[in-house]
């Protein structure tokens, strides 16, 4: 790029969830972005100022093609892993659009569990001991899970949804498990099921932006899959998350980052052109950080947390990913927590009633570092002819509190999700709780607080600056 203010582009947003919300608002933040579109959108993108939801079919990628021709987009973000499995970026790019997200053979790493897993493996990259199965091999599935005393986990290899993992408690659960997706419980997607053993330790997740051997690692954040406070409950698509992460090491973190590096090398030893963000699920065991998944899209709500802390303008971070310049890029990082709450529908993971009405959405962003991210939300109007926000699905709302400390921030984000009403509506109460300083068993002084409590920059600009 010729110079700071030399970019100046309509950008396409895909996909309809809090990821690409908060994309949405973190671009629009930079006057490089001169239109937004997003498609579909939520009500939250709709409520953006310079943000138009587009009814455009993105499975129909030559209608995707057409529509960036004659809206004169300069770059696509893709939010979701569905579109990128499915090869839209290779089609972007074959029209010589500018594409935030891997291509097709990329995208393997989250659209197959066994060819991610063998990956790994062929590259030496950290990881738990695993094997592929199919229905022809169920029995050889059954012998696989004995010998690991049935602490494993299963995984359908495709897409899921996030549905498709069983961490297993007994053999007689795994192969529950394993039966239920060899009938079709996840489609085509279970048709093949990855058994690896069950490592133990915390989770982390460190994204990173790719462009070929370039890879330029962002902010660490722990997500909260299960349901319930404590850690309890089913997983869900995730209820909360928080970043940085305190309980990493600098030495755990350098390993992480060089385990991420490995694996960008590797894709273009593969011969593989990735050029997007690449998502590095790691468990914290005693051998060291050990990859759980690659996901080839920036994760919900990890991007709600980490996207807030980038000071750096996103609008060029994600163009020099596109183009493949990224190694002229630096990275501004706010030292400031975040922590994000998801407000959901009543009954979620399971069947939810959609249409509810929300209110005190306004109330909420009045309080300082409050970021409102919408997910599964609409913009009606009601019979007086005023907008009405009104839910669409499961996990409807993230509320995201940039503080000095992870206690202030908690209770920000707890203090804006309490303003935020809709019949039904709940939130785990512990998110972040695990980031605050422990206390010490035996009297040895005070932990110290992360740097990262410690802000030493000023915030981020205001839209348009």
């Amino acid at each position: 790029m010729a110079g700071k203010n030399a970019l100046r582009i309509n950008i396409l947003v895909v996909g309809s969830g809090g990821r690409e919300h908060a994309i949405v608002r973190s671009l629009d933040y930079f006057d490089e972005a001169v239109c937004l579109y997003a498609a579909p959108g939520n009500g939250g993108t709709l409520l953006e100022p310079r943000t138009k939801n587009v009814d455009l079919e993105v499975s129909d990628h030559a209608a995707v093609v057409t529509f960036c021709h004659d809206h004169d987009i300069g770059l696509v973000v893709v939010g979701p892993e569905a579109p990128l499995v499915d090869g839209l970026a290779d089609s972007l790019r074959a029209a010589d659009i500018p594409v935030f997200g891997p291509g097709a053979a990329g995208a393997q790493l989250e659209g197959s569990k066994a060819f991610a897993k063998a990956f790994m493996r062929r590259h030496d990259l950290p990881t738990a001991v695993y094997e592929e199965f199919t229905a022809e091999t169920a029995e050889d599935a059954y012998e696989f899970i004995d010998q690991q005393a049935g602490r494993v986990v299963v995984k359908a290899d495709g897409l899921a949804a996030g549905k498709g993992v069983v961490v297993a408690q007994s053999a007689a659960e795994a192969k529950a498990a394993v039966d239920a997706s060899f009938a079709g419980a996840f489609g085509a997607s279970g048709a093949r099921v990855v058994i690896e053993e069950c490592l133990q330790g915390p989770e982390c997740s460190l994204l990173a932006l790719v462009d070929g051997a370039t890879m330029l690692p962002l902010p660490l954040s722990q997500d909260h899959k299960r349901a319930h406070d404590g850690d309890t409950g089913p997983n869900t698509g995730g209820m909360g998350a928080y970043s940085p992460v305190p309980m990493v090491t600098a030495q755990q973190k350098e390993q992480m980052v060089d385990i991420m590096a490995r694996a960008a090398a590797a894709l273009v030893e593969e011969g593989i052109e990735y050029r997007g963000v690449l998502y590095g699920g790691f468990m914290l065991t005693g051998k060291g950080p050990q990859l759980l998944e690659f996901n080839v899209r920036f994760g919900d709500p990890e991007t709600q947390v980490v996207l807030p802390r980038i000071r750096s303008n996103l609008v060029q971070l994600m163009y020099a990913t596109a183009t493949g310049t990224l190694a002229s890029s630096e990275l501004d990082i706010d030292e400031r927590p975040a922590v994000g709450v998801v407000i959901a529908s009543e009954g979620y993971p399971g069947p939810v009633k959609s249409g509810k009405p929300i209110f005190g959405l306004g109330r909420a962003q009045t309080l300082p570092g409050i970021e409102v991210y919408h997910a599964a939300t609409a913009v009606t109007t009601d019979a007086e002819g005023a907008e009405q926000v009104v839910t669409t699905g499961g996990r409807v709302a993230c509320v995201t509190a940039l503080a000095d400390t992870f206690k202030e921030a908690r209770e920000h984000a707890y203090e804006a999700v309490s303003r935020i009403t809709f019949e039904g509506s709940w939130s785990r109460s512990d998110i972040g709780l695990r980031a605050l300083p422990q206390k010490p068993s035996k009297p040895q002084g005070s932990p110290k607080s992360p740097k990262s409590q410690s802000p030493q920059k000023p915030q981020k600009p205001q839209k348009g600056k």
